[in-house]
């Protein structure tokens, strides 16, 4: 049982391992490489993203997530510009600190459980912010 006022504490990390814990049904793997497939996947999206678009789905990550979301990021950076979906599996490959994890099966998993949990208008607007490429490889997840 939560101890008194911490229930919003229990609440996310509850909340966070349901996100984690379908992306590792749907890559057929354990917690850990669905935590590590979520992570890079979120930060590699975000890093896609015009800053208010990446906050504007930020807003919609469990709060411990948003935290994973956020990590190391620079809102100044120039955003990245894959041009083909192989690019932006490379990149993920390159992030990913679990490398026996595989981006083929991550990435759709990741994107699957993305669009389960947030508003269909937000996953749209993240989806049309995307370069071509990347929405193609999304389109086929």
């Amino acid at each position: 049982m939560a101890e008194r006022g911490l229930e919003g504490i229990d609440e996310t990390v509850q909340l966070t391992y349901t996100w984690i814990d379908e992306v590792a049904e749907r890559m057929g793997s354990d917690r850990h490489h669905g935590f590590q497939a979520l992570r890079t996947f979120l930060q590699l999206l975000r890093d896609h993203l015009q800053v208010d678009e990446a906050a504007q789905l930020a807003a919609q990550l469990p709060v411990l997530l948003r935290g994973f979301f956020y990590e190391g990021w620079d809102p100044g950076h120039d955003l990245l510009h894959e041009r083909g979906g192989d690019e932006f599996v490379a990149r993920f490959m390159e992030r990913c600190p679990v490398k026996t994890i595989d981006p083929e099966k991550a990435i759709p998993a990741a994107w699957a459980v993305l669009r389960k949990h947030v508003s269909g208008g937000e996953v749209e607007d993240v989806f049309q912010s995307l370069p071509k490429g990347v929405r193609e490889l999304l389109e086929r997840a």
